[in-house]
């Protein structure tokens, strides 16, 4: 078995270094002792976001930029100045769902067509259970990252099309995130599979059946496992050993973050730090391997391939609180499964864990697994009005600001604000 570190990690000793937040994305990060992380980490707060004083200018007609009053790093540096996109929605229009894609809606539709194909047809029920999978066509969000940043980072270096890796990479990023949705719905006993990143309040989507409810656990089990390996056939045949080895480790991850997540139920010890890591493994790492492989496969140096992975990672951390936040603030309807139902199962997310912060009567109702009835709607209310909700936001806000300056190195162009864009919309969904 070939040995493997993941992207900023060292599992024995060290801590992600993205626990950490600033007005820099350059800013050297302290790595802490695994073991003493928890008490030697502050949490990460709004303060720093929040403290933050900003003013507005006009750069064009369409395009809107922020400047920071406050000095970062970078610029005592000499590296240059670092504009970053206003993320206050009342100072842009809004983003259309419709047209978030748009610029790469045709390399999407081709993606469409091949991925049924791709998944083989050595098996009917198998590929009936792919055509229940893919035939919907869902949001598409990883792969349209992928073809996104690939595009962006093409030009670059002067390429005038994407080439067949990109496009394989794309159909194998969307094969391993349907894989582990199969399997996360076998572990959570979902009768409704509905992806709601990207969904708004006005824009719900009805739910439809997942595959273990229509074909059982075990062709559940089976089609998530068949889907894995086949797409890791596929990956090994980019013959590109660093992409083997970055996609590799996601599949890794995604059993690391449920083992972790299992452990850790009902922990109101569960630091701020420990809930990043699990978010990491569970959601950042496979949108981090995507972006990173896609501008590995446009050949572009590796400090902007690094970006680009940061650029995931931190897009896909604020995909996650921001979802962790729609629990608590979203109806049943708009959820597609109960409020709380994260809670309920003792899954502490970042607006739980600010709000023990301030209420002690919060951490004996968790601890209680809400044995006494409505004691589950008490602890909803304790982290709504003891300012969980909006610690939380302010963490979103500001694992996106670190995001929008990740695409720095990219060139202006429809393709970098597509990607500006889809930072911003996750944001509307809490706005």
């Amino acid at each position: 078995m070939i040995s493997m570190t993941c992207h900023n990690l060292d599992f024995g000793r060290r801590l992600l270094d993205f626990v950490a937040v600033g007005s820099s994305s350059n800013t050297s990060i302290e790595r802490h002792s695994a073991k003493n992380y928890g008490k030697t980490i502050p949490n990460v707060s709004s303060k720093i976001y929040g403290a933050r004083k900003m003013f507005y200018c006009r750069q064009n007609i369409t395009r809107t930029r922020v400047f920071s009053t406050k000095t970062s790093e970078a610029l005592l540096d000499g590296v240059g100045t670092a504009p970053v996109l206003d993320l206050n929605k009342k100072h842009r229009s809004p983003i259309s769902l419709a047209n978030l894609f748009e610029a790469v809606a045709d390399d999407l539709q081709t993606l469409n067509q091949n991925l049924q194909s791709i998944v083989g047809a050595e098996n009917p029920v198998l590929m009936s259970a792919a055509e229940q999978i893919f035939g919907a066509g869902g949001k598409r969000m990883r792969p349209a990252l992928v073809f996104l940043v690939s595009r962006a980072t093409a030009e670059l270096v002067g390429l005038k099309d994407l080439t067949t890796k990109h496009r394989r990479l794309a159909e194998i990023i969307e094969m391993i995130h349907t894989a582990s949705l199969i399997h996360d719905d076998v572990l959570d006993e979902s009768d409704m599979r509905r992806d709601s990143r990207f969904e708004t309040a006005a824009n719900v989507t009805a739910g439809k059946e997942t595959i273990h409810q229509l074909y059982g656990t075990r062709v559940a089990v089976l089609a998530g496992d068949f889907m894995f390996a086949q797409s890791s056939w596929h990956l090994a045949n980019l013959e590109n050993l660093e992409v083997i080895k970055l996609i590799s480790q996601v599949i890794k991850d995604f059993a690391s973050g449920e083992i972790k997540q299992a452990s850790s139920l009902f922990d109101c010890d569960l630091e701020l730090e420990e809930y990043l890591l699990k978010s990491y493994y569970k959601t950042a790492s496979l949108i981090a391997a995507s972006t990173k492989g896609a501008a590995i496969f446009s050949g572009v140096d590796r400090s902007v391939t690094e970006q680009m992975y940061e650029f995931g990672k931190n897009l896909g951390l604020s995909f996650q609180v921001v979802d962790d936040i729609l629990d608590f603030t979203q109806s049943a309807e708009q959820l597609g499964k109960p409020a709380g139902s994260d809670l309920a199962k003792g899954n502490l997310t970042a607006p739980v864990i600010f709000a023990l912060e301030k209420e002690l009567k919060l951490r004996e109702i968790i601890e209680s697994e809400f044995c006494e009835t409505g004691s589950l709607d008490e602890a909803i209310e304790f982290v709504k009005i003891c300012g969980g909700i909006e610690r939380a936001q302010e963490l979103a806000k500001e694992k996106a600001d670190l995001a929008i300056k990740n695409l720095q190195c990219l060139p202006q162009s429809t393709y970098r604000l597509a990607l500006e864009n889809m930072v911003m919309f996750n944001l509307d969904r809490i706005d």
